[in-house]
């Protein structure tokens, strides 16, 4: 059975990378794409919240069940897609 503590703690960590790159905010990703909004430090935010996921993933191999790893891993590749879109 999944932990839902842990599957809290992926999506909020993803959902804050996502918010730091402006994607949760139609406005704030609009404005980025135009060059009106600054990005490096959203990206650094998004690049540590993705190290820290890569290192749970890497800590809690072989213990997750499939719906957790199924999860931390769509968040490790949605934020590297997302990081790769904007570099």
């Amino acid at each position: 059975m999944s932990n839902p503590e842990l599957i809290g703690l992926i999506q909020s960590l993803e959902a804050m990378a996502e918010a730091a790159l402006g994607e949760l905010s139609p406005l704030q990703n609009q404005m980025r794409l135009e060059g009106a909004v600054g990005n490096s430090r959203g990206r650094n935010i998004a690049e540590r919240n993705l190290k820290m996921l890569n290192m749970l993933k890497e800590k809690t191999r072989g213990n997750l069940d499939f719906n957790e790893a199924e999860i931390l891993g769509g968040a490790i590749a949605n934020l590297s897609h997302l990081l790769e879109r904007l570099a």
